[in-house]
């Protein structure tokens, strides 16, 4: 998710409305496109615009089956402008591509991203868009970590199962560190769970595959990036908000926030959603708010909170490697 400026709830009201009512052309006409492409079972699961200039792009999530890979998500993304609107989803395969490459180039890391089933950009004309992405990965039933985190399940999650979540999600961003990648997007809902395996004999022992998804922010590592506070506001570090690039820090700082969230059950900083300045009230909430206490029974945990959440750069966790270290040792 982007950061933009707040919209008057009259116009978002107005846009939720034409939303609705272009995506009574756009999914049908999707539908039998992917009809001719061998799916089948085709369940439209998100559709949402962003601007771009003068017009308008539209995104999506649609389930589907398919002979060859069963059960899969196709990320599509229709454009106007077929010389540069496609952009996002195509530099989102070339991310998936690289990643799982470096991962199976070393054989002691295990899979960190969804493989990439097809890619397709194709010229087809639906409400004046010419250019359609598809980007095609299996579907993972078990879900996001975020499902594991709802309210209800959170609270039947034992602290063994808590502390699996917490490490092995330090584990899949130390992985995708090691073969060069910053995510710039840590969040529940971008950590997918592939397996889910448990022993009927002690049910707090759980083993989760997690992958990473959501690419369209990451960037190369050692490759110079320009700053920008693009991000999840609830997740952005400090110095994100203060027009510094990414780093391997604001990945550490995402994890630290999501470490609250995985024990508490609700992320350290929120916001009232009736707040006109939402993005400032965000910026102030992460660059001058106090590290959160944890409750008692997780105080445990504070020191390496302390060190994820750090303000500034040269206090926090300077790699992965070094939270996995103080996890291990708890």
């Amino acid at each position: 998710m982007k950061n933009s400026a707040s919209i008057p709830s009259t116009i978002q009201a107005g846009a939720k409305q034409a939303l609705r009512t272009q995506a009574q052309q756009i999914l049908p006409a999707l539908t039998i496109f992917f009809s001719n492409l061998n799916y089948s079972e085709i369940s439209p699961q998100r559709l949402s615009q962003q601007s771009n200039g003068s017009e308008l792009d539209y995104q999506g999530l649609t389930r589907a089956q398919h002979l060859q890979f069963g059960q899969v998500m196709i990320k599509w993304q229709l454009c106007a402008d077929n010389n540069q609107n496609s952009a996002d989803l195509t530099y989102e395969a070339n991310v998936l591509t690289s990643i799982n490459s470096l991962s199976k180039n070393q054989n002691s890391f295990t899979a960190i991203a969804p493989p990439l089933l097809a890619y397709e950009n194709i010229t087809l004309q639906i409400l004046g868009r010419q250019q359609l992405t598809v980007l095609v990965m299996p579907y993972y039933p078990n879900g996001s970590l975020a499902n594991q985190l709802s309210a209800q399940k959170h609270l039947l999650l034992t602290e063994t199962q808590k502390h699996q979540f917490i490490v092995q999600s330090a584990y899949l961003i130390y992985h995708l560190h090691q073969v060069g990648w910053l995510h710039n997007d840590i969040k529940p809902s971008n950590i997918l769970l592939e397996g889910f395996l448990t022993n009927n004999a002690d049910n707090s022992r759980i083993t989760f595959d997690f992958l990473l998804t959501d690419f369209a922010l990451a960037r190369a590592l050692h490759k110079p990036s320009s700053a920008s506070s693009a991000g999840t506001p609830a997740y952005l570090a400090p110095e994100r908000w203060q027009g510094q690039r990414a780093t391997v820090q604001s990945d550490i700082y995402a994890f630290g926030i999501m470490m609250y969230e995985i024990l508490v059950g609700e992320r350290p900083f929120n916001l009232d959603s009736k707040n006109d300045e939402w993005l400032r009230e965000w910026a102030t909430q992460h660059c001058q708010h106090p590290i959160p206490i944890l409750p008692l029974e997780y105080r445990h945990y504070q020191c390496i909170a302390d060190k994820a959440l750090a303000k500034r750069m040269d206090k926090r966790y300077q790699n992965m490697e070094e939270v996995l270290s103080d996890l291990e040792t708890l």
